[in-house]
């Protein structure tokens, strides 16, 4: 019987590292994982676009906002450390689909929500599930791709964020626009049964770490995991990661409609160019991650991210292909980071960790932007509906702040990588 987990076999004296070539299966894993990362992310990432409208519509002020959208990290987080125990104790394709299967139900329940409390309950949901979905995703691919094939493999999957900028982002407004937020939801709802679908009928079952399982129970599991150092340098990389990007976020289109003096409806062509600038970026740096010093990779995309933060938080009322070019610039810095960052990350657990490893993972970095939801909530004020966001820079200087933060953690993973790559060689 074929075994989905391992690599291809190639002739080692043809093939370097970065140009290990995929079999047509793992073409399969990355194409159903990318789609999949789509609606996750698309389902996360629709409600900063559509913050101006639901802030409007339903009458939210910037904390009740910041609550909505950290409703689902934080969830997300807690479900991630319950869920860590038992990810290595089951094959990956069933745990998949049934978080998978929740996320459906809670992004159904947010369609068909009507106010601040019937929304918050329904991302509460959402991010139950679906924020356990990337660490399963996570887990699979680092049982199914070797480590000189991951940067190239998390560039492909990480497109799906460019995709939900191009393609999600600017039809989810239109539906929101032409008739209401709630078909938004609607389009992820039948995009996701879809996917799910073709993950039932065509992914084999992925169960080569049940062979190599130690402890007895999930909680025993979960705490030797924990307690690994390595791992928690990891852990600590991962959450420094994640508190800029949830601090922007939120407020992005409200800040773009009310200060920068940019239409609503012309934010879907922002966001499809930006959305662009990342579907070219993000392969690009995905090799250059196999061939290069991932690390060299992660630096500089961190300093053009800090410098492009900078100047985005203080942005006044320019013309909208200036806000398109300053936003490609800043997301070609951030895709810069989380790809090298990602493929870094998923050296550090050994195969019977992995599941936990990455649930834990996803969790920190969940419940970390969470907090910075809440904390930008707070920092940014709107006295009105229409009037311009204030103390927006601010957390522009605190994500440069963080950033500089990153850079060593990042640098301390890169380390213990080489050393444990070192040492399987011995």
């Amino acid at each position: 019987m074929e075994e989905p987990q391992q690599s291809p076999k190639v002739d080692k004296a043809k093939a370097t590292p970065d140009k290990i070539p995929f079999t047509d299966y793992q073409r399969f894993i990355i194409v159903i994982l990318a789609f999949l990362q789509f609606t996750i992310i698309l389902d996360f990432m629709i409600i900063s676009p559509l913050g101006d409208i639901l802030m409007k519509t339903m009458g939210l002020s910037t904390s009740q906002f910041g609550s909505v959208v950290s409703a689902y990290a934080i969830s997300a987080g807690i479900s991630g450390i319950l869920a860590a125990g038992f990810a290595d104790k089951f094959d990956r394709k069933k745990l998949l689909l049934f978080f998978y299967t929740g996320f459906i139900i809670g992004t159904a329940f947010c369609a068909i929500a009507y106010d601040y409390h019937t929304l918050l309950l329904a991302r509460i949901v959402t991010g139950i599930f679906g924020g356990v979905i990337s660490a399963i995703s996570m887990a699979i691919i680092t049982d199914i791709f070797s480590l000189h094939q991951r940067g190239r493999v998390m560039g492909f999957v990480q497109m799906a964020f460019a995709g939900s900028q191009i393609l999600g982002i600017p039809i989810g407004l239109y539906l929101a626009t032409k008739w209401n937020w709630h078909a938004t939801f609607i389009m992820v709802v039948v995009l996701a049964i879809i996917i799910g679908i073709a993950v039932v009928m065509k992914l084999k079952p992925i169960t080569e770490h049940l062979k190599m399982q130690h402890d007895k129970n999930a909680l025993q599991h979960l705490w030797h995991t924990i307690r690994k150092k390595d791992y928690r340098v990891g852990f600590m990389a991962t959450a420094l990661l994640s508190l800029g990007g949830f601090m922007l976020m939120p407020f992005t289109s409200a800040f773009i409609v009310n200060n920068v003096l940019i239409p609503q409806d012309h934010l879907p062509i922002i966001f499809m160019f930006t959305g662009l600038s990342s579907i070219i970026i993000m392969p690009l740096v995905g090799k250059l991650s196999d061939r290069i010093d991932k690390y060299k990779i992660f630096f500089a995309g961190t300093i053009l991210a800090m410098i492009m933060v900078v100047v985005y938080t203080n942005l006044t009322p320019v013309p909208i292909w200036v806000v398109i070019a300053i936003n490609m610039v800043l997301f070609m810095g951030i895709m810069s980071r989380m790809v090298p960052a990602a493929a870094l990350n998923s050296a550090v657990p050994e195969m019977y960790d992995r599941g936990a490893f990455m649930s834990v993972n996803a969790s920190l970095q969940q419940m970390a932007g969470g907090v910075a939801a809440i904390f930008a909530g707070y920092v940014v004020v709107q006295q009105t509906k229409t009037s311009p966001l204030q103390h927006f820079n601010v957390l522009g200087y605190v994500m440069v702040v963080i950033m500089l933060i990153s850079l060593y953690l990042v640098y301390r993973v890169s380390k213990l990588v080489k050393l444990k790559a070192h040492k399987s060689i011995l």
